[in-house]
């Protein structure tokens, strides 16, 4: 009798770990872009984004594992859209309900969660071909790989471009001023995001030479 394969096995965690580091969605895949350079001017409104992609991801991924065998080929993109819909306007509302200042911040790139490649991606590459606990396991990683790239980007483009970190002055605490620091305005403009984005994948590649022929 075969023994049941350990919740947390090695490749149940590459399911995590990969899409972090070496398989990153972000900046291996290029993928979820757009929000990347949208919400990422504050660090608040990235963190909750982060969230809400992987609340949505997690729930989607083991939805469409559970139905996976009684969805017709023909309509699943449809049923994996309604899905991550649902989803998302569940989200939404709890945003609304807990956190309206952030939800304002965020404006339709929370609804925009719908369209995110990565979701769509797992749903067809991943949830549809495997099991309920998997599936979780790879949103996770999935959701917490583009999530690790926003918050990172937030941190810099508020810190350098607002000299603030949540809101919280923090130039002026560390005396950065003083010394003549004046904040950079260019951070917060969409092309300083793509540009971070773009250093974080420079530094990723130089670090794991087997990133550079990954097109």
């Amino acid at each position: 009798m075969n023994e049941k394969e350990p919740l947390f096995s090695s490749k149940n965690l590459k399911l995590i770990t990969d899409p972090v580091g070496t398989n990153n969605p972000i900046t291996v895949l290029v993928l979820g872009i757009c929000s990347a350079l949208a919400v990422t001017v504050k660090l608040e409104p990235s963190i909750v984004m982060s969230i809400s992609v992987l609340a949505v991801m997690a729930v989607s991924n083991v939805t469409i594992s559970l139905i996976r065998n009684l969805i017709p080929p023909r309509i699943r993109i449809i049923v994996q859209l309604v899905v991550i819909a649902s989803m998302v306007i569940l989200v939404d509302q709890v945003l609304k309900a807990f956190a309206y200042d952030v939800s304002k911040q965020l404006s339709v790139f929370v609804g925009l969660i719908i369209t995110n490649c990565i979701i769509m991606g797992r749903l067809e590459a991943f949830a549809l071909g495997n099991k309920p606990w998997p599936s979780f396991l790879d949103g996770i990683g999935n959701a917490a790989g583009y999530g690790i790239i926003l918050i990172i980007v937030a941190f810099f483009r508020e810190f350098l471009g607002s000299g603030t970190i949540m809101g919280w002055e923090v130039m002026d605490k560390i005396g950065l001023y003083k010394i003549g620091y004046a904040d950079n305005g260019m951070m917060i403009l969409p092309p300083m995001a793509l540009i971070t984005i773009g250093i974080i994948i420079w530094v990723q590649r130089a670090r794991n030479k087997e990133l550079i022929d990954v097109s």
